[in-house]
Parts: structure tokens; sequence; C-alpha cells
């Protein structure tokens, strides 16, 4: 009863100082609304991005390997020249993988390019053209929302089918389905059986929603497979219970047989896998994570004195009746507590502001950027945190100087 009495009391005085002193109010809680919302926007926008990143990067598959000649994190020792040396991933190395890798649960050769894709007058420029062998659906993780993928006749016999991405679908097809019609690839004819289920952009670039997806056996006809610019690529996925590092040993020694190199020999292959691009951008979240704090914390620092500014023009202004109360049994504690709550409550009102506006920003910066921004629990909790030690702090020095007023001598103060 103690307790509630005392926190009523304090946020009674916290309001009626808000409301006598506006003008003073506002610019003591101005240093703490910026600093919430500084920290707490850094680390909403810092969240999110990594949020959408590993989003984007489990697209990939988080237990594939990607063989590839250029690797994705370069070793400053190992001379240029020797990757520019190295040979392409070649088709025929699939079968070999497929057949003699016992850690893979699936493989799929993968090139990629860019074509015009016509239907009727209908035409769009620069689509991205997905050129993959049959496994292409067990290792990449997608869905499709309509129609179905190829079959491994069709692969393998090279049919002239297509899966679409959902944009190209709509901008194609306005008023009727795609399935069963059949399209231009850069002039040669390819039947629709599929569309791929709309996924948005991808933080890292790219998109089924404007892709075409055919067989590496078809896409003969229209590009030339071998071609280096196109960045040919084997991706391998591990079986349930095999781990990358277990699957990426044994691939190593796979394709160094295939490429017959000499046991002293250097890799003349790369070995990806998704955690490498984590990883790089993990020092570049703390760098920003840091700078939020840094910026932050000025602000709060200035907010803060603001705080113990307010509260000591407060001590001072009701120095009378701190003597009454204390002539009238009140303790010590009991006036610390007292102004130690009101401090905390006039931050806490200052780290809501700023919460607040972090969420409408979030509400509207979403759509504006393309990218899915959130204010997580973990965020908000920090922030009243964050709040609640300032008002402690800034409070604390004002609070016990009032609770060390002599009665006799509070009372006779004007």
């Amino acid at each position: 009863m103690i307790f509630f009495g005392l926190f009523k009391e304090s946020i009674l005085f916290a309001v009626n100082a808000l409301s006598v002193n506006k003008l003073r109010t506002f610019l003591s809680l101005l240093g703490i609304t910026i600093g919430i919302f500084a920290i707490i926007t850094v680390f909403t926008v810092v969240d999110s991005l990594e949020q959408n990143l590993r989003k984007s990067v489990q697209s990939l598959g988080d237990d594939v390997v990607f063989i590839e000649k250029w690797p994705w994190a370069f070793d400053g020792t190992y001379p240029w020249w020797k990757y520019m040396n190295r040979p392409l991933p070649d088709y025929n190395e699939l079968n070999d993988i497929l057949s003699k890798c016992n850690g893979a649960q699936s493989a799929a050769f993968v090139i990629s390019s860019r074509i015009t894709i016509r239907y009727k007058s209908n035409s769009i420029e620069n689509v991205t053209i997905i050129c993959a062998s049959h496994q292409y659906d067990k290792v990449k993780n997608f869905d499709i929302a309509d129609g179905r993928y190829f079959t491994d006749n069709e692969s393998s016999a090279g049919h002239p089918v297509a899966v679409i991405g959902d944009v190209l679908a709509k901008a194609l097809f306005p008023n009727q389905s795609p399935l069963g019609q059949t399209i231009k690839l850069n002039g040669a004819k390819a039947t629709v059986i599929g569309i791929f289920k709309k996924e948005g952009e991808s933080i890292l670039g790219g998109s089924p929603d404007t892709e075409v997806l055919v067989p590496v056996n078809y896409a003969r006809s229209l590009i030339d497979i071998r071609n280096e610019d196109l960045e040919p690529q084997i991706l391998v996925r591990a079986k349930h219970g095999i781990s990358n590092d277990e699957l990426i040993a044994e691939l190593t020694g796979l394709m160094r047989s295939i490429h017959k190199l000499k046991p002293l020999e250097d890799d003349n292959f790369a070995l990806n896998q998704t955690s490498l691009i984590s990883k790089q951008f993990d020092s570049l979240f703390d760098i920003v994570g840091t700078a939020g704090w840094i910026i932050g914390g000025f602000s709060i620092l200035v907010g803060g004195f603001g705080i113990a500014n307010i509260m000591f023009v407060s001590v001072k202004e009701r120095t009378n009746i701190i003597g009454i109360q204390k002539s009238l049994g009140a303790k010590n504690y009991f006036i610390l507590l007292q102004f130690l709550f009101e401090s905390v409550f006039l931050s806490l009102i200052g780290g809501i502001i700023g919460l607040l506006i972090v969420y409408i920003i979030t509400l509207t910066a979403g759509d504006s950027f393309g990218l899915e921004i959130t204010l997580s629990k973990s965020n908000v909790i920090l922030g009243f945190t964050i709040s609640v030690l300032i008002g402690m702090v800034s409070g604390f020095v004002p609070a016990y100087s009032a609770s060390q007023l002599d009665p006799v001598e509070a009372i006779r103060a004007n």
C-alpha cells in the first residue's frame, strides 16, 4: 500500500510539473526523446536489414554448396592469375557428383543470362533466364503458385517448356492464364507450364517474380552454356544429417579427382556457401550498431542532464512541502523514492514518445524503401530499459539531496 501510494503521489507530482512548466519540460524531455529515437531507430533498421538479409540468404540454401570458378571471399595472398586460369564448372561434372558424392542429396547445373521475352505484341527486355538441370527444384528454395515444374524427361530431352515469374505473368498475360501459352525467348518458342509464387524483391538482388526458368538442355539452342560471362555453377545440397563442412570436405576430394589435380597442386575451383555472405555483413552490422550507441548516447546524455535539471528545480520549488512531509514523520527513503519515481516517470515519457515516433516510421518506411522494417519487442524493451536507467541515474542526486533536507530549515525556506 505504501508503494502504490508513493507511486500514485509521484505520478501526480510529475503530471503537475509537466502541466505547470510546459516549455521547460518539453526542452528537458527532448533529449531523451531524440536519444531513444536515435538508438532504437538504428537498432530497428539494423535488425530489419539483418532479418531480410538472412531471409534472402536462406532462399539460396544454407545447406547448399556452390561449385564455381570464383570464390565469394578472396584470399589476398592467392595470385590473381591463378583465379583467371581456373576452368569453368562443366555440365558433364554434374553426373560424377550425383553418382559419387555420398553426402549429396541433390545437385544441379545452373547458368543465367539476360533475354527478351515476348508474347504476341507484348514484350519485356533484359529478363533474367535461369537455365538449370532437373534437380534445380531440390537445391533451390522456391514455390510454384500455379502449374508445375518440368519433368525429368522434359529436362533431359530439352523440351521447350518454361516456368515464369508472377510479375512477368501479369505483364504478358493481363487478361488470361499464362499456362499452356507459347512465349518467345530470344525468338525461340517455349510453352509456359508454371508460375512462380510471388516473393518480392530480395535484398541480395534478383527475384523469381521477374525470372524465367527453363531446362538447361533446351537453353543450348538459346545461348552458349560454356560462355564464361554466364558464370556457370553447380549447386549441391547436403543430405539430412550431413554438415556443410563434411560435404565440402568430400566435394574437395571429388573435384580434385575430376580435375585430375596432383597432390601438391592448388585447388582450381571454389566451394562457396551462404555463411560467407553472412560473415561479411556481421562486421558491418557491428559498426552500425556502435555508431547508433554513440549518436544516441550523446542525445541521451543531454536528456539526462535535462531530467536532472528539472528535478533540481522541482526539489527547490517543493522544499516547503518536503519539510512538512518530514515533520509529519516521512522517512528519508520515502522522500528519495518519491522524487526518484518522478524522475523515472518523466524519463519514461520521453522514451515512449521516441518509441512511438520509431513505430510510426516503421509503418511507412517499409513500403517506401521496399524493405520489411519492424519494431521488435526486444528493441521496445531496450527503449524502456534505457529510459528507466536514465531516469534513475539523472534523478538520484536531486532525490538524495531532497531526502537529506533538514525539516525545520525546509519549512522556513521560501
